[in-house]
């Protein structure tokens, strides 16, 4: 079985670099490459494009576009034959389509990574999962560069809009320069004012087992900001910040700097946070 074919399964993690590449073909002769014509630089014709995302037929597309349902760019388009370039973002009755399949991809971060996609950037979340998928995920939520854990990229971008709107439900085991006070824990539970804004929280609890500068933290904040505020706020320092949950996915098996493909019945309970 190939490397590609072992990262279609579902579960799938990744082992390093090589792990992913593809194997060489062996037993027959290396076709040559076609070669790339004008149109296919231009993109591809936008009922194609519709049809790739499984809305529709690309007959049913034409319909759709001559009756103006589709927009490129936000602007109305009703020719036939009109090209999408991939940079576009096409919309079809208000909502983001895409010709990929929704891809979702859970990373575990190590420390020193930027929880960005800009190209300028070195050390990237999106390096560390260069060879995990062709598809355009980027990631939801964030997390700071020395912060670690879990982070899930996708190209679903209904989901997107769905988890940036009603929060992303994460949970992070944190470490505190010096033990945390029972009326201080007490306070985050309650909710804070801080500078005129109320800083609220799902749960809060000391890690079992762990000095009481270790404290279990669970917020639905797109990033981590808020933490360091909350801490701070009470005098305290974060030593330690590692996410170790997102909703109801976990870490296990999944250690530090490796990805995972998930399965559509891994993701199906964020659709209905």
């Amino acid at each position: 079985m190939s490397n590609q074919e072992n990262n279609n399964k579902r579960g799938q993690r990744s082992r390093g670099p090589k792990a992913n590449r593809k194997s060489p073909s062996h037993g027959k002769a290396a076709r040559p490459q076609k070669k790339t014509t004008q149109k296919s630089s231009e993109g591809i014709r936008l009922n194609k494009y519709i049809a790739n995302s499984g809305l529709c037929s690309r007959r049913e597309a034409d319909t759709f576009i001559e009756a103006g349902l589709v927009h490129v760019n936000d602007k109305p388009i009703t020719q036939m034959g009109y090209r999408v370039k991939p940079t576009d973002q096409v919309k079809f009755d208000g909502t983001v389509i895409s010709p990929e399949p929704a891809t979702y991809v859970l990373l575990n971060k190590p420390k020193g990574f930027v929880t960005t996609t800009s190209e300028n950037k070195k050390d990237t979340v999106m390096d560390l999962i260069s060879n995990a998928t062709s598809a355009r995920v980027t990631p939801i939520g964030r997390l700071g560069r020395n912060a670690t854990g879990l982070i899930l990229l996708t190209n679903d971008d209904a989901l997107k809009e769905k988890l940036s709107k009603n929060g992303l439900n994460r949970l992070f085991h944190i470490e505190l320069d010096k033990n945390l006070k029972y009326e201080d824990l007490k306070a985050i539970e309650e909710g804070l004012l801080v500078k005129g804004e109320e800083i609220k929280v799902e749960e809060v609890s000391y890690v079992t087992n762990k000095p009481k500068k270790e404290v279990g933290i669970r917020i639905k904040h797109m990033g981590t900001s808020v933490l360091r505020t909350i801490f701070e706020h009470l005098g305290y320092n974060i030593i330690r910040l590692d996410c170790v949950m997102i909703g109801h996915l976990t870490k296990k098996d999944l250690p530090r700097g490796r990805w995972q493909i998930l399965a559509k019945e891994e993701v199906d309970p964020f659709h209905m946070y």
